[in-house]
């Protein structure tokens, strides 16, 4: 029989399903909108159990698109947006807050309070002198260590100083943290919470950006309950990518029609390495860039795990077992512009134009930009500008700028910063980027 495989991908803008053949040719796909909630200035949120009714939705559409019945599914793999988090009682099913995702900036005061604090600079001044000691790149990174906005870390933090419900869970030892990834797999894997004592996993390549994980020493980082007095004990337990015991889809996840059915979830992995793996990204220097709700620049560094000074960071790109139990990690450095589908979404609301694909032609009607220009900075500047308190605007507006201008601005904005991080890139690994494989993902 034919092999059919149904892939998920949940994002930060939409969750989809592709049903493919063994010649990965697509026989069937469905996608739905993420509802992203914005219940205060700087707050998105994405409610659990809406999130959880269109991840069912599109899966049970993608194989009835495909023409198939569930049983039909040769395996399920899944894709995810990092750094998105939510804590709750998986036993009683309460959630102590929705996702909080990757784009939150509620803990902006926090992350100043401690980049200023006496604990972060003395931590950069002995990791540095430690680096002088020893030559080790840990400690480099460490010298330049940062908490941001976009890590898990912070935002954590935040919920533990002001949700007084989480503050009781945690006392009494019932409440745990799920990543996005590990929140699916326990949901697919427990049927929906008919069985809690299913293993609490994560991927690696999810855990390694959460600022929770020391990709140096690959574990999550010992450091964490010294400074920030956070119970290791509530984190997933962090599997390669080669993890072979995953198990299957629990047929009541999904209901009567998928009793018959027993579907083998094959992978999971986060966005951004599935979308190294889909760029064939295999090898040191190898680069590529995605752009979606932001704009994402991964640099494959091999064996090394390499430090960076500029704002980039390094992380785990994949980590497969070998023979003995042995396992190969390959290591990769990433820098990120949150703002690029956000720049686009946002000048739609405010009526420069009614879809985005009539943006190349407005631009393309005037010869430049008559010397306006915008700051693509919602979510601040991130490498090499590092500045998180940058203002979003457009700079330079005269009696004679027309929207053709405005909107050329804003979409030479998105390859300004690109373009920047390209340059970060090349100068943190000393190498020429020969080619750099580029991806535009679907909003």
């Amino acid at each position: 029989m034919s092999a059919h495989i149904a892939a998920l991908d949940v994002g930060t803008t939409s969750v989809r399903c592709f049903v493919q053949d063994e010649n990965c040719s697509i026989k069937g796909s469905a996608v739905e909108a993420v509802e992203l909630l914005n219940p205060k200035p700087g707050y998105f949120e994405i409610e659990p159990e809406a999130l959880w009714a269109k991840i069912v939705k599109v899966i049970t559409a993608a194989i009835h698109d495909a023409k198939l019945k569930p049983e039909d599914i040769t395996c399920l793999t899944i894709s995810t947006q990092r750094c998105t988090f939510l804590t709750w009682n998986h036993r009683t099913k309460e959630y102590y807050h929705n996702f909080i995702t990757w784009k939150d900036v509620r803990a902006d005061e926090l992350v100043d309070r401690w980049n200023s604090s006496c604990t972060m600079r003395t931590m950069n001044g002995v990791s540095y002198a430690l680096f002088l000691v020893t030559r080790n790149a840990r400690w480099l990174a460490g010298s330049v260590l940062k908490m941001m906005n976009g890590q898990v870390t912070p935002r954590l933090l935040h919920e533990i100083e002001h949700n007084k419900r989480l503050q009781g869970a945690l006392r009494e030892g019932t409440a745990r943290l799920e990543l996005l990834d590990s929140w699916i797999l326990y949901k697919l894997r427990s049927g929906n919470g008919l069985n809690p004592d299913v293993e609490h996993i994560t991927d690696i390549t999810s855990s390694t950006a959460t600022g929770l994980y020391d990709p140096f020493t690959l574990s999550w980082s010992s450091i964490i309950p010294l400074m920030f007095g956070i119970d290791l004990k509530i984190l997933p337990r962090v599997v390669d990518n080669g993890y072979k015991s995953f198990g299957y889809v629990h047929p009541a996840a999904f209901g009567k029609d998928w009793a018959n059915s027993q579907i083998p979830i094959a992978a999971s992995l986060s966005d951004q390495t599935a979308a190294m793996w889909g760029s064939q990204c295999f090898n040191k220097g190898d680069c590529k860039v995605t752009m979606g709700t932001g704009a994402f620049l991964n640099v494959v560094t091999g064996k090394d795990c390499q430090a960076a000074i500029t704002g980039l960071y390094p992380l785990v790109a994949w980590q497969l077992k070998q023979k003995k139990n042995k396992c190969r990690t390959v290591y990769c450095i990433e820098g990120a512009s949150h703002d690029c589908g956000t720049v686009i979404s946002w000048a739609q609301s405010c009526g420069l134009f009614a879809e985005p694909a009539e943006t190349a032609e407005i631009a393309e009607s005037v010869p430049d930009t008559n010397d306006v220009f915008f700051m693509p900075a919602f979510s601040g500047l991130g490498p090499p500008v590092n500045d998180y308190k940058a203002a979003t605007g457009f700079i330079g507006m005269t009696p004679s700028t027309t929207k053709g201008h405005l909107v050329r601005a804003l979409l030479e904005s998105i390859v300004f910063r690109v373009v920047q991080l390209i340059e970060s890139a090349e100068n943190e690994t000393d190498t020429k980027l020969q080619v750099i494989r580029w991806w535009r993902v679907s909003q």
